[in-house]
């Protein structure tokens, strides 16, 4: 089937917008339960003042505008729409760059770093170093819309990346993420469909751990076991019970978070203060408008419940594929020290060949937010071998 890329303007209708602050204003908030701050789950007080500038405040409209302003395509891949950001670099020998985002994340994940990356020189940075920069939105996530059917897998989505690498002129081209991102560029690199990728660059690598009579911890530096610990911590605490959630009944939950703008809001954040490197305090990390960005790109969209039902489709295919070979492209990682999920390296070198692995000195999940400069610094600095 003929595959067109259509040039694609962000707009969606005031009425839209209208419905959003009126069910904001018709929040139905529980009892105030006294001293509970974020220790019950997302801080009651906190979220109401955030919904309120959600209500009063936040433009949306200065988002579209800003996404507008990357330039953006659109493709129908067998009846589901693929999104992506295309910032064309004014450096001509610029390397394509496939970016990909994560849980719960969307394309304004890279805001920050879409300008410098397409265009250093105009950011203190060299020319050199530019970048041909494609973010996707993953099917059923944000600007892709809802997946319709069952089937849109990790590899079924990879493919699809490699399609529109492909349909955007870039036959060669290296590859970005974390989380998701991580997780389907690994897909995208050991598929016959990603053959031309050239190299690869994780936030989260994939990697196991050694077989079940070993010690995991052995071996390890002390940031290495603090990362285990960590994760541990998480679990233990419920933080990441969205993947356990996810993975079984992605709909339960969604129903009510696609209803309630307040009840998308409250689990979007309890995730973002979760997984980032704020010491508790979400702002230090992230504005008001940042993460409403994200939040409002679920709502708008619909999005929340296919966004979830990708764990169902992940656990399926591990299930039913064969063991998957190891990544035989050069592979660079950066280990964020307040990312949810930090593996040793020598886990993730069971997986990659890798090249490149930085500790990096600040930073949690979402680190082309947090910490921009260092994230293009890192991912420019790896690149830099491969042009």
């Amino acid at each position: 089937m003929s595959r067109r890329i259509s040039p694609f303007e962000l707009h969606v209708d005031d009425a839209d917008l209208h419905d959003l602050r009126g069910r904001l204003a018709r929040t139905r908030w529980p009892e105030a339960f006294p001293d509970a701050d974020w220790s019950y789950g997302t801080d009651q007080a906190f979220l109401r003042e955030l919904c309120e500038y959600w209500r009063m405040e936040f433009d949306w409209r200065q988002c579209e505008a800003r996404m507008n302003s990357f330039g953006q395509v659109v493709m129908d891949v067998d009846g589901q729409r693929l999104h992506a950001i295309h910032a064309k670099s004014p450096e001509a020998d610029a390397v394509p760059l496939l970016l990909v985002h994560g849980w719960p994340g969307s394309v304004f994940e890279f805001e920050k770093v879409v300008e410098p990356l397409r265009d250093p020189a105009a950011h203190g940075g060299r020319a050199s170093d530019a970048f041909q920069v494609v973010c996707p939105s993953i099917p059923g996530y944000g600007f892709s819309g809802p997946t319709h059917r069952p089937g849109w897998n990790v590899r079924r989505i990879s493919s699809a990346f490699a399609e529109l690498m492909e349909l955007l002129g870039y036959p060669q081209y290296v590859a970005a993420g974390g989380d998701w991102g991580a997780i389907t560029t690994t897909d995208l690199a050991r598929s016959p469909a990603g053959a031309g990728m050239r190299a690869l660059y994780l936030t989260m690598p994939l990697g196991e751990p050694p077989g079940a009579t070993a010690d995991p911890e052995e071996g390890l530096a002390e940031s290495e076991r603090r990362g285990l610990r960590d994760w541990a911590s998480h679990q233990a605490a419920g933080r990441v019970m969205h993947h356990s959630l996810n993975s079984t009944r992605p709909h339960t939950m969604t129903f009510a978070m696609n209803d309630s703008p307040a009840g998308l809001a409250a689990w979007i954040v309890d995730m973002w203060r979760s997984f980032s490197d704020c010491g508790g305090d979400i702002e230090r990390s992230f504005t008001k408008d940042e993460l409403l960005a994200n939040i409002t790109t679920y709502w708008l969209t619909g999005t929340i419940a296919s966004a979830a039902r990708l764990y169902v489709e992940w656990a399926q295919q591990k299930r039913t594929s064969p063991p998957p070979p190891r990544v035989a492209i050069p592979t660079g990682c950066a280990i964020y020290p307040r990312d949810v999920r930090r593996i040793p390296r020598a886990w993730a070198e069971r997986t990659y060949s890798i090249v490149h692995w930085s500790e990096m000195p600040a930073g949690g999940h979402f680190p082309s937010v947090e910490v921009p400069e260092l994230f293009v610094d890192d991912l420019q600095g790896f690149f830099r071998q491969f042009r």
